[in-house]
């Protein structure tokens, strides 16, 4: 099992070294945290700075996973709220207006006190793929406006877009002044970093081989052994730990990502005038933003079905150079992929599966502020406050009663369909 990061732009300009060791033999702690993502270590770092005693232990290393790889993009609010709404109506309209923002507090108030270098930035966008989509964004911002939530967001027309973006390819936007765009691995790296400050005891290289409830929850691993009063499954797990409330309701998808070579400042300004994150109106979709060093990083195509592109690059480079023609002589420095985690209502799965042992995963793309919004609605949870945990388990998920490979073939099929409504 590799422990090094995968060869991303993220990873060669990661800004902390620190290596943490393995559990090895038997320890203690409060809380038992599962996972050394976003999830695991937002949660972590909620809890000691509460006071609790916390032990975090990481398959392989800090940000290995989807939370350092992904788009960098911090999006306000979370993954399927009309669901949200329909299902629990008013209560869920206050949730959701609470929370839309919490994410982006969190990070930028760690930002700011542990002095995370992780290039923060704001300023988010989406662009309407079709002329149709237009309507659906000027609703959206209509809609926020008129319950007074609306202030950071701007409608742009689609002959004012080239404020927004050097490209033909859409049909006007809205653009999110709160939310933005970070490096996500030093985020993370400098996150745990603050954990461990605050005494949360951090272990790599610790694949969990078995987590009991009960009254007295056990996490173990290869080498060694967390006994604890609560434990916190945070992000994605093994298949053989999605069982209980968690069966059939996960299903890891395939996203990619490729990095341009530094482009000059001119032209940076051209193809992102306002230095936003960007993501377009389709289901399945395309996203992209330029780094610290403006480099262009471009994302999307989905892959539904578990099956890798043979070559990352050649895969994305066509629909980049559709975007932005002015790159198409760009050489790409960088191609990467990784799982991301879809639920099938697009909400967050963040609950018990035993009264002592929560779980949080299923941020459908929307990660970054998702994942700090659960940490801290778990944490609140073991602190006591129960409410909007209480909020999110009576959610009704949807299941398939299959093998997550059929599920993902299944998935795959749902997927060609959106992504051929995309093109029509």
């Amino acid at each position: 099992m590799s422990a090094t990061h995968i060869n991303s732009y993220y990873a060669a300009t990661a800004n902390d070294p620190t290596r943490y060791p393995k559990l090895e033999g038997t320890i203690k702690a409060d809380v038992c945290v599962v996972g050394g993502g976003f999830s695991g270590v937002s949660t972590a770092l909620s809890l000691a700075e509460r006071g609790y005693a916390v032990a975090l232990v990481e398959a392989r290393r800090i940000g290995w996973g989807a939370s350092g790889r992904n788009g960098g993009q911090m999006i306000a609010g979370i993954s399927g709220e009309h669901r949200i709404e329909s299902q629990l109506g008013a209560d869920g309209r206050r949730l959701l207006a609470d929370i839309r923002y919490l994410g982006h507090d969190i990070i930028e108030r760690r930002v700011e006190t542990h002095q995370i270098r992780c290039d923060l930035k704001h300023g988010w966008g989406e662009v309407a793929a079709r002329p149709r989509h237009m309507d659906l964004l000027r609703a959206y911002v209509d809609e926020r406006r008129a319950e007074g939530d609306g202030d950071p967001l701007e409608l742009v027309e689609p002959e004012a877009m080239e404020q927004v973006i050097g490209s033909n390819a859409y049909h006007g936007a809205y653009v999110d002044r709160r939310s933005g765009h970070l490096h996500p691995l030093n985020l993370c790296l400098g996150e745990a970093r603050a954990a461990a400050g605050l005494g949360v005891r951090i272990f790599e290289e610790s694949p969990v081989v078995s987590v009991t409830g009960g009254a007295s929850p056990v996490v173990v691993t290869e080498e060694g052994r967390v006994e604890a009063s609560s434990v916190v499954l945070a992000g994605y797990l093994d298949p053989s730990f999605q069982t209980g409330r968690l069966n059939g309701l996960l299903f890891p998808t395939g996203s990619y990502i490729v990095a341009s070579e530094p482009l000059a400042e001119d032209m940076a300004r051209e193809i992102i005038p306002g230095d936003l994150a960007i993501a377009d109106s389709n289901v399945v979709l395309d996203y992209f933003r330029l780094s610290a060093d403006r480099r262009l990083l471009f994302g999307g195509r989905c892959n539904y079905s578990n099956r890798d592109p043979a070559d990352i690059r050649e895969t994305l480079r066509p629909r980049m150079v559709e975007v932005f023609p002015q790159l198409k002589d760009v050489a790409l420095d960088f191609a990467w992929g990784g799982k991301i985690d879809i639920v099938l209502t697009r909400v967050p799965a963040i609950g018990r599966r035993e009264p002592n042992v929560y779980y949080m995963q299923g941020y459908c793309g929307h990660g970054v502020n998702a994942t700090h919004i659960a940490g801290e609605i778990v944490a609140d949870a073991i602190s006591g406050t129960m409410e909007r945990l209480d909020l999110f388990e009576k959610i009704r998920h949807i299941r398939l009663p299959v093998g997550q490979f059929l599920g993902n073939q299944m998935l795959a099929l749902g997927m060609l369909y959106y992504r051929l409504r995309d093109l029509l």
